[in-house]
């Protein structure tokens, strides 16, 4: 069966409501095949009783009548739903097609009040313990799994959807934004006076002694034609050699002593110089202003920003290979914590009660906020619908209990019918 009508009303007759329909048409077929045989019995007991075939045709005459009647009545009443009967501008008749919008608004109206309201609202959710089942079900083997796996298909579809320069741009201005809010001279002044008073330090002194020794020790030449060419021009060459061979050899006993002497004064001097230093990043104001200035400045490079707007490419790709493999860290230990957060929120009755209420509070704004919206949802709907569409869909889907008062109208009308002629022949005798 093809679907009838378009989505632009807002009503699709489907292929099972047409077959619906159809069930709705035997029952009308049964409903006046009642009537039908209600006629034909009154048409005969009237023919008998004129004919003297007895007293008892007047009974089955009084009944088969009101059964008549009810028949007709009730199929009046029940075509009266749906359109005009006989297609007569009887008033209250058609009532679902003139009278849809008014349904609409109160079926609105009707959830809003007894369905939407934060009274129902909690006491169903208090009613269901969710707070119970949602533990015992997290605790039983694989729920978490399927949790986890859920979580980070649902992760790798929010990082799919994002736009790798929107997202660099949203970090890059949050990170400039908070470290440029964020002093930093204090912080790290009291983290190079930790790192001196701890010695941390010595090993990068060290590492730098020996790559200096290492590279004059390479860069011989280089060294004393750069002396050379600084001595005055009056000066024979081979004087300025000498004083570069001079100069190059004290610097190479410099830089050997401090290098092989844990002790040697240069590096107290290191250490006392760093420990100032320290102090001054935490207590001189112009030290501050200083390290604040070239912090701005550093901030300001465009490698800077750079370096911060890719930072999000290295992010995006460990977390997507961490969803991604089911034995990562980060799936492990969110497995781990939803299982152990099931055990304990299904035999923690005080957890239980806190996250009832929190889901009761939830609901509660939602219903009081968007109650109005979620009401209006239904009337609008109903308004949009094409009034003769919605009438035979309702008649579809309802029609058939509908067929029923009919025949219930045929048998009570006749049961009482025959009671009234009994009562009336037995008083009146």
């Amino acid at each position: 069966m093809e679907e009838t009508r378009s989505e632009s009303n807002g009503v699709r007759f489907t292929a099972a409501d047409e077959e619906k329909r159809q069930g709705v048409r035997r029952m009308k077929a049964i409903a006046t095949g009642f009537l039908a045989v209600a006629t034909v019995v009154y048409a005969l007991a009237t023919w008998a009783g004129a004919s003297g075939w007895g007293s008892w045709t007047g009974y089955v005459a009084a009944a088969a009548e009101a059964g008549m009647v009810g028949a007709l009545a009730d199929w009046f009443a029940v075509t009266a739903l749906f359109r005009r009967p006989f297609g007569l501008p009887i008033p209250h008749t058609a009532i679902i097609p003139t009278k849809k919008d008014a349904f609409g608004k109160s079926l609105g109206d009707f959830v809003g009040e007894n369905f939407l309201s934060a009274r129902v609202v909690r006491t169903r959710l208090a009613s269901l313990g969710i707070a119970r089942r949602l533990g015992e079900w997290l605790a039983t083997p694989g729920s978490a799994e399927r949790v986890t796996t859920e979580a980070a298909a649902a992760l790798r579809g929010v990082l799919a959807v994002l736009r790798d320069e929107d997202v660099q741009a949203v970090v890059s201005e949050a990170v400039t934004r908070r470290a440029a809010a964020t002093q930093v001279a204090e912080p790290i002044g009291r983290m190079l006076g930790k790192v001196v008073a701890d010695g941390g330090h010595r090993g990068v002194v060290d590492l730098v002694a020996v790559r200096v020794h290492d590279w004059l020790a390479e860069h011989h030449g280089d060294v004393v034609d750069r002396v050379a060419l600084k001595s005055p021009g009056w000066t024979p060459k081979f004087v300025d050699h000498q004083v570069g061979e001079r100069v190059y050899k004290e610097l190479m006993r410099f830089v050997t002593a401090i290098r092989d002497d844990p002790a040697h004064p240069a590096r107290g001097a290191i250490d006392n110089f760093l420990a100032d230093f320290a102090v001054e990043l935490q207590t001189d104001e112009a030290t501050k202003a200083r390290v604040e200035r070239a912090k701005a400045e550093l901030l300001a490079r465009d490698e800077v920003q750079d370096l911060i707007a890719s930072s999000w490419a290295a992010i995006r790709s460990l977390v997507l290979n961490a969803a991604d493999d089911e034995n990562s860290e980060l799936r492990i230990r969110l497995r781990d914590a939803l299982r152990s957060f099931g055990r304990r929120l299904a035999r923690d009755k005080r957890l239980q009660s806190k996250t009832d209420g929190w889901l009761q509070d939830a609901a509660q704004y939602v219903v009081e906020t968007y109650r109005a919206e979620i009401t209006s949802l239904i009337s609008d709907t109903v308004a949009g619908w094409d009034a003769d569409e919605a009438s035979r869909k309702i008649e579809a889907n309802v029609g058939r209990d509908l067929q029923f008062i009919r025949i219930n109208g045929t048998v009570v009308g006749a049961l009482a019918g025959l009671l009234i002629h009994t009562l009336a022949t037995a008083l009146g005798g």
